[in-house]
């Protein structure tokens, strides 16, 4: 307990800083809690008129620091009359689901009329004070100029270490570069080990920023892991955890079960049983999740990467009988379910699984994956928030922003397939998933809980767990579209600086600036080498390339001779029949043999079926040949000779050796004379004889310094290419990406912006050239509303697999169109390659039958049976999520002035036929 003279101290304290900040002292009051002191200091900066940067753990309460942002909007400019110029706040976040969350929570708190909602699918209030926004639709109202922007102070960028985010992390950098320099930016970032580096640039394009950064975590986590049905803890304590000290009994255990698993005891007995090798079957998943009730860490969220396993999960437990809710809480469940779905036909809804999904939810299970409808997956959210729903098996997107904090987050596996490879988790994600473990307020510590197999050592788990080194890495690089927004905006020249101005340039010049440095070491070193390599005699850099030209000489002929000998072998073997004897020179299958198939006609080398003395029989490549294969004599072989016959075999081969020829034959050493006969080589020989330094008692000394000053120049030089690589490469970028541009007629030889151009920058997709190329050659004219959406569908579609076989299309006026936004495609990414920029994503035709039939008003059933997909059908929540993008671009066109009017018509007419049924509750949602 505190003594009177510390509270009086304190609250001195309290009233100086109130006196001193008076915006945050009226925040403070209505929060309900106390400020941790990174938050108190964040807002401290924001008060005094500084821009933040705030990296803070998942679940510490960073996003406080962004509503006092927006409390000092409403509040107005201190000192300014009650009637002056209404300042805003923009609130924005990477996706959708999360800026939908982040408005209700401020209109729950400053009500309907103070706060508005800009997203793809949604326009509520946008000339709101607040406004709460996705990235993507601040970066577009900046380059369209618009007049929301006006009376714009603060800019609240949540989740900002999205920016290395390879597919949309350059629109973070757009905004940051482009916004007004009156604008406050107030940065939340997830615990980044380069947070300094980045406020570093932050301070270069935006002025004075604070960079308030907090290891600490308001919920304890603890690390377990569960082997088998016993659980560990991972660390013995706080300190061993600091040391990555794993727990000894943890350690002693997994290498007990190791050793038991690999003396066989580990085998399974039933079907299968019998295979060789140790087979460990890790706890069942509805024990696991058993296990969890019976310690009370439930609510848990258990990550398994794959939407198939997280499927699988549910029904497994279903199977097994696991109950966790209370009847009162599945009549409050099914209450709430069926309040959401209400908007969704009942036919859709047996197509989609609804009775099976239900029955887990009453169970307090559920599965949360992209594959799902987003209906499905907003009320799993709501249910899990509300501890109604106690077990949700995950893929890692829960993780990306959405808030739904859990007591326990179970990783069944540290793997994952990225899209490409199956890949180990980096710590960076490894701390974003087990971050949701502890609710701050509710749970008085967290627990991370990793199932251990073979593969999982605990010392990795315990890396992962206590590393802090993940870096935020800019994934910015120019595009068409930003390219001609750029010159339209600011000019050519301009635009460059602006690019050089980006944190990805910045990061590169940074590591420009060490690459220089060890250029400049080297050089200084190079100096010494040079004078150590002196030599009285004469010129010793003279006598060492004589050297140095005599071994370069050297290894050509030496490489020319062994090209020479292989081409020799392959002629020998080409030329060989049935029956000749031949000798294999070395190799396991030295010795003499009888040639039973020549394989002679087909294409790559000769591979010619042979018979060792040794009964060996097999295929010998030229590779077996340092010598051409010559024929020593020649034997009857059986017109129907079975080589895999050991009877056949043994006969045969005593035919070989009857031949009474010299199993090895009478080595030849190879001769250097040939070498040695070189003019060339001759001439330089002669030269170093005549050299001065050739007679100086100290060469070979002289020569080791001259060697390692070679070795060194060479290194140099390439360290001189790696920066000039890197110096000015986005301004290299931008530059070919203008003269494509002007080559295609998007911007005019003197820099300015051409209607085509104008056109482009309205086109936000990843094949934005593409689109407006489809655009100018009238690719997309005269189709149905639902041949329209089939079409565009192919440059918005990417699938999840690689599938071989080209997707089939509808006949007509579809395939037509697809075939020349291809021949489009083939024609830029010519252009593309020719001028060394990455080539535009070809068009993926997947996806055109689906959202044909559904713009036709076909029944959800058959729209996704005809998915082309690997695995079946299309599950609905790609369908609904690509069926949106279908979407986005057809608003695009409806509203662009490259379009003829027909098309803008029948654009309107397509959304219209896509918005029904899932879609129409999606967008009324």
């Amino acid at each position: 307990m505190s003594s009177p003279a510390e509270r009086y101290a304190a609250a001195r304290r309290r009233a100086a800083q109130a006196s001193q900040f008076p915006a945050l002292d009226e925040f403070a009051l209505d929060l309900g809690f106390d400020l941790d002191d990174f938050q108190r200091e964040a807002c401290q900066a924001l008060e005094r008129g500084s821009g933040v940067l705030v990296c803070a753990p998942t679940g510490a309460g960073k996003t406080v620091v962004g509503e006092f942002a927006v409390h000092l909007a409403l509040r107005g400019t201190p000192g300014q009359p009650a009637d002056g110029a209404r300042r805003k706040c923009f609130y924005t976040t990477p996706i959708k689901a999360l800026s939908n969350q982040k408005y209700h929570d401020l209109v729950d708190r400053y009500g309907a009329e103070q706060v508005g909602l800009l997203t793809g699918d949604n326009a509520i209030n946008g000339d709101a004070p607040v406004v709460v926004m996705t990235t993507e639709v601040l970066r577009n109202m900046l380059y369209a100029g618009s007049a929301t922007l006006g009376g714009l102070a603060y800019v609240v960028m949540d989740e900002v270490h999205y920016l290395a985010d390879r597919f949309r992390g350059g629109v973070w950098e757009e905004v940051i570069i482009h916004l007004p320099a009156s604008v406050t930016l107030v940065s939340l970032s997830a615990t980044v080990s380069n947070a300094e580096e980045f406020a570093d640039w932050l301070v270069t394009v935006r002025g004075e920023t604070a960079v308030v950064v907090s290891e600490h975590r308001p919920v304890p986590l603890w690390q377990h892991m569960l082997v088998g049905k016993r659980m560990f803890d991972l660390f013995h304590d706080a300190d061993a955890a600091r040391k990555h000290d794993v727990h000894p009994e943890l350690l002693r255990y997994t290498r007990d079960t190791m050793r038991r698993l690999e003396l066989g005891e580990g085998r399974s007995a039933g079907p299968g049983g019998g295979r060789r090798g140790p087979r460990w079957r890790g706890p069942m998943r509805p024990d696991i999740v058993d296990r969890l009730d019976r310690e009370g860490l439930l609510p848990a969220i258990l990550f398994i990467f794959s939407r198939a396993g997280c499927d699988a999960a549910v029904q497994q437990c279903l199977a097994a009988g696991l109950r966790l809710t209370s009847p009162e809480e599945r009549a409050e469940i099914r209450r709430v379910v069926e309040s959401r779905v209400t908007a969704i036909p009942g036919e859709d809804l047996s197509v989609l699984g609804y009775w099976e999904w239900l029955d887990g939810l009453e169970r307090g299970l559920a599965a949360h994956h992209a594959g799902m409808l987003p209906a499905f997956k907003e009320v799993v959210e709501e249910l899990f928030v509300r501890g109604l729903v106690k077990a949700v098996f995950a893929t890692e997107t829960l993780a990306l922003g959405i808030n739904m904090p859990a007591r326990c987050v179970v990783l069944e596996r540290l793997v994952k397939y990225n899209g490409e490879a199956h890949v180990d988790l980096t710590p960076g994600e490894y701390t974003q998933l087990t971050g949701r473990a502890g609710r701050r307020g509710i749970d008085v510590e967290g627990h991370a809980v990793v199932v251990w197999s073979p593969e999982t050592d605990p010392r990795h788990v315990a890396g992962l767990a206590s590393t802090r080194t993940y870096p935020l890495r800019s994934s910015f690089r120019p595009s068409y579209n930003m390219a001609v927004n750029l010159v339209g905006t600011v000019g050519a020249e301009p635009a460059r600086a602006l690019l050089e101005s980006s944190f990805a340039q910045f990061q590169a010049d940074r590591s420009v600036v060490g690459l220089a440095r060890q250029v400049q070491r080297n050089t200084e070193t190079i100096e010494a080498y040079g004078a150590d390599a002196a030599c009285h005699h004469g010129d010793f850099d003279e006598y060492f390339g004589l050297r140095v030209a005599i071994a370069d000489r050297e290894r050509a002929l030496a490489r020319q001779g062994q090209s020479q000998r292989k081409a020799a072998a392959v002629a020998s073997l080409e030329r060989l029949r049935v029956g000749d004897v031949i000798r294999v020179p070395s190799g396991r299958r030295a010795g003499l043999a009888v040639v039973l198939d020549p394989a002679t006609g087909g294409f790559g080398e000769p591979r010619p079926l042979v018979l060792t003395q040794d009964r060996w029989a097999g295929r010998v490549s030229p590779g077996d040949f340092t010598t051409p294969a010559e024929v020593l004599a020649r034997i009857r072989v059986p017109k129907h000779f079975n080589h895999r016959s050991p009877a056949a075999r043994r006969d045969l081969a005593a035919e070989v050796s009857g031949t009474g020829l010299d199993r090895h034959g009478g080595r030849r050493g190879r001769s250097r004379q040939a070498v040695g006969e070189d003019h060339r080589l001759s001439q330089l020989r002669a030269e170093l004889r005549r050299h001065p330094c050739h007679a100086c008692p100290d060469r070979e000394e002289h020569a080791r310094w001259a060697e390692r000053r070679r070795r060194l120049e060479r290194d140099t030089e390439e360290l001189r290419q790696r920066v000039a690589g890197r110096t000015g490469s986005l301004a290299r970028t931008f530059d070919r990406i203008v003269a494509l541009l002007t080559a295609r007629g998007y911007l005019a030889p003197d820099g300015a912006v051409t209607d085509a151009g104008r056109m482009l920058g309205r086109i936000w997709t990843e094949a934005d050239l593409l689109v407006a190329e489809c655009l100018r050659r009238g690719v997309w004219d005269g189709l149905s509303p639902a041949e329209l959406a089939a079409a565009v569908s192919v440059v918005v579609f990417e699938a999840r697999r690689d599938v071989d076989e080209r997707a089939s299309l509808p006949r007509g006026g579809v395939s037509e169109a697809v075939d020349a936004t291809l021949k489009l495609w083939s024609e830029i990414e010519a252009d593309e390659a020719s001028r060394g920029l990455a080539v535009t994503r070809e068009p993926d035709l997947g996806f055109a039958w689906p959202i044909y039939r559904w713009a036709r008003g076909e029944a959800l059933a058959k729209v996704l049976a005809s998915g082309h997909e690997i695995d079946g059908e299309m599950p609905a929540g790609d369908f609904v999520r690509w069926a949106r993008q279908v979407v986005d671009l057809l608003g695009q066109l409806a509203d662009s002035g490259g379009a003829s009017a027909d098309l803008r018509s029948t654009a309107r007419q397509a959304i219209g036929a896509v918005n029904r049924g899932v879609l129409a509750y999606h967008a009324a949602a």
